[in-house]
C-alpha cells in the first residue's frame, strides 16, 4: 500500500519450441517484465528467434504501409489466440509484401494527385497577382516586336518617383493592384533599346519581378477557367482512387485481419529480446513478476504448455535494487494523484510510495487555501459533467471540490459572502495572525513527515549511516526539533531553553563533523565545505516552512477578492450589482482556483518530495497484447 509491491525474479525453463508459447501466455497475463541484463552466455549462448525477428518487423513495417493507405482497423478480437510459427509468419509476411505492391502503386497516384493539387494551388496564388488585368498575359513576357515590357511590384512608397524616373527615359509605368504594402505595375517602353540602365533603376526603387508561368500564359479569366478544369479533373481521379482503394481493401479485408491477429500474436515473443537465451532444444527466460501474481503465472503456464518446464523464484538481491522495477497499482480514486507523482518521478524499488501522502495532503491544502462552498460546488459541478473528457482525473476534480466545500463551511464562506452562512470554525480574516500560525504549524508538521520517510526509505535500503546523518536524516529531523524548540522557548518565556539549546548545539556538531569527514580535499577546503553545508540545511528547514504560510496567505487573499468584488458590485445599480458579482466570482474560481491547484503541486514536489522521494525508479513495463 505504501510502496511498490513485492516483486520476485523468476527464471523459466522450457523447450525451445514452447518459447512463443509460453510468451503469449505471460502477456495474456500482463504481470511479466522480462529481464534484458545478459546471463548464462557460456551455457545457453544464443538469443532466440533472430529470423523470427527479422520476419516479425518486415511484416509489421508492411502491415503499417498498407493500414495508412487502406481504411482498416487493427482489431484480433474474432481470431482465436495461440503461439505463431516462424511459417506462419513468413507466409503472412510474403503476402503482406504482395498486398504492399499493390498498394504502393495506389500511394504513389495518391502522391501524383498531391502534387497536382500544391501546383494548381501555386497557380492559382500567382494568378491573384494578375486578376485586375484583363489582357493576354502572355504578351508581358519579356520583349515582343517593338515592345518592351517588365511585369512586378514595388513598394507603395516608391511608385511615383520610378514613374518620373522612368519617363525621363521613355518607359510608361501602369499601376493595377494594389496591397497593404505593395503595389502592382506593368512597365513598357520602346524595344530594341539598350536595357542596362533600366535595371540599376528598378532595383533602387524595389522593384521585384513577377514571373508568369507557362500555364497562365492567358486572359487571366481563361487561366482561371483552365486551373478549374485541371482542379475538377484531379478531384475526378481521387475519387476513383478512393473507390479503387476501398473496393481493394473490402476485397482483402480477410487476409489484412488475419496478418493483423498474426502480427499481433507474434509481438510477445519478440518483445523478449534478450531476456530469452537458448542453446539447443532447450531455452530459458528470465524476468520481474509481482509476489501475489506468482502462483497465477505457474497454474497458466501449467495448464497451458504440454510439455515439462521448470520455474524458479528468488528474491531481489540487494545489488540489484536499483535494477527492479516497481509496481504500482492503485484504486481508481488515487489513479489522478498516482499520474501526478510519476510526473515527479517513479518511485524505487521498496522505496515509500508517496501517493496516499500526497493525495492527503494536496486535498486538504486546495481546500484550506481554496474554502468556499459555492466555489466548491461549481468545481464538483464541472468535474461530473465533464467526467467522460476528464476520464481518470475527474475523481481528482470531485475530491478538490469536496474539500474546498467542507473548509467553505469551517469558513462560513459562499461565492465570497461570509455573512450567509456562520462559520463552524474561522473566518479567515477575523483573525490573519490565527491563521498564519495554523499554516506554519501545518508545514512543521508536514516537514517532519517527510523526513521521517526519508529515515525509513534509507533503513529499507540497508543505509543506516544514511538514515542518520543524510541530508534529511535523523540528525538533521533532531537540528529542526531543536531549532523548533529553541525558538519556542524564546518567543513564550523570553529565555531559551537548555534542552532545545544543547539538542540543536549537538546535532550541528554531528552534522559539521560527518560533513567534514566525507569530504575529500584540503583541512581548509574541507572546512568551509562543511561549514556551507551546515548552513544550507538549516536555511533550508527555515525557508521550507516559511513557505507553508502561503496556505494561509491564499485564504486571506481569496476573502480580499471577494471584498474587491462586492466593492465594485456595490458602486454599481441592481443589475450592474449582479452582473459584477457573477464575473467577479468566474474570475476568482478560474484565475485563483488554478494559481492554487499550481502551488498546491508546488509545496508537494519542493517541500515535500525533494526531501525524500528519489523518483527515479524503473517502471514496470510488463509483456504484454
Amino acid at each position: 500500500m505504501f510502496s511498490p509491491l513485492p516483486i520476485k525474479h523468476i527464471s523459466l525453463q522450457v523447450l525451445t519450441d514452447d518459447l512463443p508459447s509460453a510468451s503469449l501466455i505471460l502477456a495474456e497475463l500482463s504481470c511479466f517484465s522480462p529481464d534484458p541484463r545478459p546471463y548464462a552466455e557460456q551455457a545457453l549462448p544464443e538469443v532466440p528467434g533472430h529470423s523470427f525477428r527479422h520476419l516479425y518487423n518486415q511484416a509489421k513495417a508492411r502491415l503499417e504501409k498498407i493500414v495508412s493507405q487502406v481504411d482498416f482497423e487493427l482489431t484480433s478480437d474474432n481470431h482465436e489466440a495461440g503461439p505463431i510459427n516462424e511459417e506462419e509468419l513468413e507466409r503472412v509476411n510474403e503476402w503482406l509484401g504482395t498486398a504492399w505492391e499493390t498498394c504502393s502503386g495506389f500511394e504513389e497516384a495518391s502522391r501524383i494527385h498531391l502534387e497536382e493539387r500544391r501546383n494548381i494551388d501555386q497557380l492559382e496564388s500567382s494568378l491573384a497577382n494578375f486578376r485586375n488585368l484583363n489582357i493576354d498575359l502572355g504578351q508581358l513576357q519579356g520583349s515582343a516586336g517593338f515592345l518592351e515590357t517588365h511585369i512586378g511590384m514595388v513598394p507603395r512608397t516608391q511608385v511615383n518617383q520610378l514613374s518620373d524616373a522612368l519617363g525621363l527615359d521613355g518607359y510608361l509605368l501602369f499601376p493595377f493592384m494594389e496591397s497593404e504594402s505593395d503595389t502592382h505595375v506593368v512597365i513598357v517602353g520602346a524595344g530594341d533599346r539598350e536595357t542596362t540602365k533600366l535595371k540599376p533603376v528598378l532595383d533602387t526603387a524595389g522593384f521585384r519581378a513577377l514571373d508568369i508561368p507557362p500555364e497562365l500564359q492567358a486572359e487571366p479569366e481563361a487561366a482561371k477557367t483552365q486551373l478549374d478544369q485541371r482542379r475538377d479533373a484531379v478531384e475526378v481521379e481521387s475519387q476513383k482512387l478512393a473507390e479503387a482503394i476501398h473496393a481493394w481493401g473490402e476485397a482483402s479485408r480477410q487476409e489484412l485481419e488475419q496478418a493483423a491477429h498474426t502480427v499481433h500474436l507474434a509481438t510477445p515473443y519478440v518483445a523478449l529480446g534478450e531476456a530469452a537465451r537458448h542453446r539447443g532444444d532447450l531455452s530459458r527466460l528470465q524476468g520481474w513478476v509481482p509476489n501475489e501474481d506468482i502462483a497465477l503465472v505457474e497454474r497458466s503456464l501449467r495448464e497451458k504448455l504440454s510439455n515439462p518446464f521448470v520455474i524458479e523464484t528468488r528474491d531481489p538481491a540487494p545489488d540489484e535494487r536499483p535494477l527492479v522495477p516497481s509496481v504500482m497499482r492503485h484504486s481508481r480514486l488515487l489513479s489522478p494523484f498516482s499520474t501526478l507523482v510519476t510526473q515527479y518521478g517513479v518511485p524505487r524499488y521498496g522505496e515509500v510510495n508517496p501517493t496516499h501522502l500526497f493525495a492527503l495532503t494536496y486535498i486538504l491544502m486546495f481546500g484550506m487555501m481554496f474554502g468556499d462552498v459555492g466555489h466548491g460546488a461549481v468545481i464538483l459541478g464541472t468535474a461530473l459533467l465533464l467526467r467522460r473528457k476528464l476520464g481518470t482525473f475527474t475523481a481528482f476534480g470531485i475530491a478538490a471540490g469536496l474539500s474546498s466545500i467542507l473548509f467553505g463551511f469551517l469558513y462560513g464562506s459562499i461565492f465570497g459572502y461570509e455573512h450567509v452562512l456562520h462559520a463552524l470554525w474561522i473566518a479567515p480574516l477575523t483573525n490573519p495572525l490565527y491563521m498564519l500560525t495554523v499554516a506554519l504549524l501545518w508545514g512543521i508538521g508536514f516537514i517532519t513527515i517527510v523526513t521521517l520517510l526519508n529515515i525509513i526509505n534509507h533503513l529499507l535500503q540497508g543505509d543506516r549511516l544514511g538514515a542518520l546523518f543524510a541530508d534529511n536524516g535523523l540528525l538533521s529531523l533532531l537540528l529542526y526539533l531543536g531549532l523548533l524548540g529553541t525558538g519556542y522557548s524564546f518567543y513564550s518565556t523570553g529565555s531559551i531553553s537548555g534542552f532545545w539549546a544543547t539538542l540543536t548545539i549537538l546535532t550541528l556538531i554531528g552534522i559539521f563533523a560527518h560533513k567534514l569527514i566525507e569530504q575529500e580535499a584540503s583541512i581548509g577546503e574541507r572546512i568551509l565545505v562543511a561549514f556551507i553545508e551546515t548552513f544550507e540545511a538549516i536555511t533550508g528547514y527555515v525557508s521550507n516552512t516559511l513557505s507553508f504560510l502561503r496556505v494561509a496567505a491564499f485564504s486571506l487573499n481569496h476573502v480580499a477578492l471577494a471584498i474587491a468584488v462586492f466593492t465594485l458590485a456595490n458602486m454599481m445599480g441592481d443589475t450592474g450589482h449582479w452582473i459584477t458579482v457573477v464575473l467577479g466570482n468566474v474570475f476568482i474560481l478560474v484565475l485563483e482556483g488554478l494559481i492554487v491547484a499550481i502551488q498546491v503541486l508546488r509545496l508537494e514536489f519542493y517541500e515535500g518530495f525533494s526531501r525524500f522521494y528519489s523518483g527515479d525508479g524503473k517502471a514496470f513495463k510488463p509483456l504484454t497484447l
